[in-house]
């Protein structure tokens, strides 16, 4: 760093609301924004992000914000909140319709405070037809308090973004509420949202490679990830199956679900009525898929015994792998509905560990350091010594890094004339490249591991 010149850099300010183990933080450490206050109410995940990011946390967010304002000024406000149902019968008013929900103590920030830009995050349905009503009232509400916040949900997933720009190779589609302060007269605009549910900048979504792009450990052999005898038995007997069906010509396999419990011919096929119409159509193409292949399916029943000793849920198959030659070619999750099989490229959404996505290359689930690096953590974060199904958790239950940063960039562009005038050292952090401070990485020092201190000067 000596070697480099320096240019002085003026941090811009943020909070971490409903803050996980700091997903949000290292994305916005990465732009060079310095956290001025973190609140997480689930303990272990506070103690995860206290220890990274050598900071307090404060636990409940109700208690910051009823009363008084504990939560100190900033100029960017970040939460990944939870979305409880907001009523019904509110008639659209906005912030007093969010009343009695944690969206609410938000808003009580965002009116004590005004920082220049809120960025929010969700699950994707919050989105959807079934909570247009709860995505009308954020809107609102946002609204009357002067923030400029588009109508139209901004969905994005890391998948979308090529690996130099921070994208992982992880299917995890989130809605993101992008608002800007301009003041009530200008607040009811609308505007674009900030992204689009598009890969960016002409990157291919089928060229992730696993191995390469996230990358892989060196964990064959390590029992904690290994599957168990019986779940090898489950996928060496599906593997039998696809094997079986290409033999006796079956070139593409099914992407229907298939259901070993309904093999029977096309004339033995009864559908009660009352079925609904989905299901009735399976139960069509599983008779077609057993009459078609009748000789081969019955061997490979015989061979398995029928699949008598499996679960229910593994009687069932849902190949999504096109043109793959084997389950070990895939990567697979053991879902209620079935284990499913994908091409070996993006893995899906990650969530709690039964259903951490298993490598059929290597025969054994994602790591957790495998995890964290889908999700974007730098190589130094540290889960502690807590249970490897609590890190799980934490990090199914976070935001992924390089999508945040992509999507404050964009918010920044997007609005930039505005914030020019409001914040202009955010514009310079989030937009210049000779303004990125990597977030502090961990270090040992006498009493365990500390964090080294970001200097104000960033390398150019």
């Amino acid at each position: 760093m000596s070697d480099q010149q320096l240019v002085p850099v003026e941090r811009f300010t943020f909070v971490d609301l409903f803050a996980g183990i700091g997903g949000f933080h290292a994305a916005l450490g990465a732009l060079g924004g310095r956290c001025v206050y973190a609140s997480e109410i689930d303990r272990s995940a506070a103690a995860v992000y206290s220890a990274n990011w050598d900071m307090p946390v404060a636990g409940d967010i109700v208690e910051a914000t009823q009363g008084r304002m504990d939560v100190p000024p900033h100029d960017v406000l970040v939460a990944g909140f939870p979305c409880q149902p907001f009523s019904k019968s509110g008639f659209q008013r906005g912030m007093e319709e969010a009343r009695g929900t944690l969206f609410y103590n938000i808003l009580e920030v965002l009116r004590h405070h005004r920082p220049a830009v809120v960025l929010l995050e969700n699950v994707r349905n919050l989105a959807g037809p079934r909570h247009a009503h709860e995505w009308d009232v954020i809107v609102t509400s946002l609204r009357q308090l002067g923030y400029r916040v588009s109508s139209t949900p901004a969905v994005f997933s890391p998948h979308l973004l090529p690996p130099e720009m921070g994208g992982r190779p992880q299917v995890r589609e989130r809605v993101f509420i992008a608002a800007t302060y301009v003041g009530t007269s200008q607040s009811h605009q609308d505007v674009p949202p900030v992204v689009t549910n598009k890969p960016v900048g002409g990157w291919d979504k089928h060229r992730w490679v696993l191995r390469e792009h996230l990358p892989l450990e060196g964990l064959e052999t390590d029992p904690r990830y290994g599957l168990t005898d019986t779940e090898t038995r489950w996928v060496e007997a599906w593997d039998d199956f696809i094997r079986r069906l290409r033999a006796d010509g079956r070139a593409n396999i099914p992407g229907h679900p298939i259901w070993a419990d309904e093999f029977r011919t096309v004339d033995d096929l009864r559908i009660e009525k009352g079925t609904p119409r989905w299901k009735a159509d399976f139960l069509r193409k599983n008779a077609e898929l057993y009459t078609n292949h009748r000789k081969a399916i019955n061997a490979w029943l015989v061979r398995w015994k029928g699949l008598e000793d499996f679960p229910a849920s593994r009687r069932k198959l849902e190949w999504q792998a096109q043109d793959a030659e084997s389950l070990f070619d895939t990567v697979m999750h053991f879902r209620p509905s079935g284990i499913r099989a994908k091409k070996p490229t993006y893995l899906p959404a990650l969530v709690a560990i039964t259903q951490t996505s298993i490598l059929g290359s290597e025969r054994r689930r994602i790591s957790p350091k495998e995890a964290a690096r889908l999700q974007g953590l730098p190589e130094w974060f540290d889960f502690g010594d807590q249970r490897e199904a609590l890190t799980y958790k934490q990090l199914g239950n976070g935001v992924n890094v390089g999508v945040v940063m992509h999507v404050l960039r964009e918010q920044v562009r997007r609005d930039r004339q505005v914030l020019e005038q409001l914040c202009p050292r955010l514009v310079r952090c989030a937009l210049d490249p000779a303004a990125k401070a990597p977030a502090p990485p961990l270090v040992e020092k006498a009493g365990g591991l500390v964090q080294l201190e970001l200097d104000e000067a960033i390398p150019a």
